[in-house]
């Protein structure tokens, strides 16, 4: 877990900065930023990681001269624990918050969706660093405010059911997370399948957050026939299935091609040496480790000084950290367009913000009316966990 007392400090320096160009002894009103996510939440890194990427480009951004002609950028926010009925409070809190431009969002899905009506309601842009869900973006409200820089469930499915059928595997079974989120990955299973008939699901099985054991379901699947399962969970429930599945005699591991909600939390950890017993491959976006351009050197240096992070490999959940830190410099880019932090104008803005030489890619038009995915297919790839615990990509065949 990143350091709380050290993050609380860099956001009330943030705050306090005096931009450079705004007068001797004088400071600047900040412009807010909020991120609503899972801060407290047991083992998990992804909200620190999405927190760090924000501090970090904030920083850059205010050394740099801030916005609006020398306003900086500071963070404000809250814990939701995952849970939905916070959420919409903490929202509601953010949102009556002086000049505050946008809300950045968490890992879990269900939690972001359930908040979407109050924030169409609110009219406050939410940026969305990590949730999946297809329905986040595409939720039928025009204007729409909600933005994302991250995976999604429609692309995600996809690459790893094809990972599943370069490793021989025909016929998968699905093992999904009983929420909207493994809802929503069904729908994209079933609609790969349907234009992939190479490849067939032969079952699917459902557990809750709350299962103390995965495994009459993993094997109801390999009973069915299943070579390779695709699974979604987060870090919690996979470190379950993977012990459980280690144990088994080795003839009856099959591979697994995971979603990347494990990489949210302390899945290497808690899986410990039975993770290596297993073919276990997890989808992502972005990885620092091999990244040799500037931007990336630059992060990392950043992530060092202001974290203590070690090195690319040591860096927990890097795609929050990266996903995030592009959203900031978007996000700011947009106030600037704007020429000021109302909300609507803020959102009708991010649509026209344009050449971002980013560190995920460069984006020509992150977001336009039609579309608010600034990410696409061609970004999401697989991934293994190594020896050290760091996530680093399969190379591709």
């Amino acid at each position: 877990m990143f350091p709380t007392r050290l993050a609380s400090w860099l956001v009330l320096s943030l705050g306090l900065l005096i931009v450079p160009g705004a007068g001797a002894g004088m400071e600047k009103k900040p412009v807010h930023v909020g991120l609503d996510a899972e801060l407290e939440y047991a083992g998990s890194t992804s909200a620190q990681a999405i927190r760090m990427g924000m501090l970090i480009a904030m920083e850059e951004i205010n050394r740099a001269g801030g916005v609006l002609g020398g306003r900086p950028l500071k963070l404000i926010e809250r814990d939701n624990r995952s849970l939905p009925a916070r959420s919409l409070v903490n929202l509601k809190e953010l949102a009556a918050q002086p000049d505050l431009v946008a809300v950045f969002c968490g890992r879990f899905s269900p939690t972001v969706l359930e908040a979407i009506p109050l924030i169409h309601e609110l009219k406050l842009p939410l940026l969305d660093p990590w949730a999946a869900a297809d329905a986040i973006v595409d939720n039928g409200h025009m204007p729409n405010y909600v933005f994302r820089l991250s995976l999604k469930d429609s692309w995600a499915m996809p690459v790893m059911l094809s990972h599943a059928q370069k490793q021989g595997a025909k016929r998968v079974g699905l093992l999904l997370l009983n929420t909207s989120w493994g809802r929503s990955n069904l729908k994209a299973a079933q609609a790969h399948v349907a234009a992939h008939p190479e490849i067939r699901v032969v079952g699917t099985q459902w557990f809750n957050w709350a299962d103390k054991s995965l495994l009459s379901q993993y094997q109801a699947l390999r009973q069915a026939g299943a070579q390779a399962v695709a699974f979604v969970a987060n870090h919690d429930e996979a470190a379950r299935l993977v012990r459980g599945m280690a144990a088994l005699p080795k003839e009856e591991r099959l591979p697994i091609v995971s979603h990347w909600g494990v990489s949210g939390g302390d899945f290497f950890q808690d899986a410990g040496p039975a993770l290596h017993e297993l073919d276990f491959a997890v989808a992502q976006t972005y990885s620092f480790i091999g990244a040799s351009d500037a931007r990336a050197k630059q992060v990392l240096a950043a992530a060092s000084r202001m974290f203590g992070v070690k090195d690319a490999r040591a860096l927990p959940s890097p795609v929050g950290v990266a996903h995030a830190y592009d959203l900031i410099h978007v996000l700011a880019r947009a106030v600037d367009k704007a020429g000021g932090t109302e909300r609507r104008a803020v959102r009708d803005a991010l649509e026209q913000v344009s050449g971002y030489d980013g560190l995920v890619r460069r984006y020509l038009r992150p977001f336009t009316p039609e579309r608010h995915e600034a990410l696409g297919p061609e970004n999401v790839f697989m991934a293994r966990y190594a020896p050290d615990g760091a996530i680093v990509r399969i190379a591709d065949r």
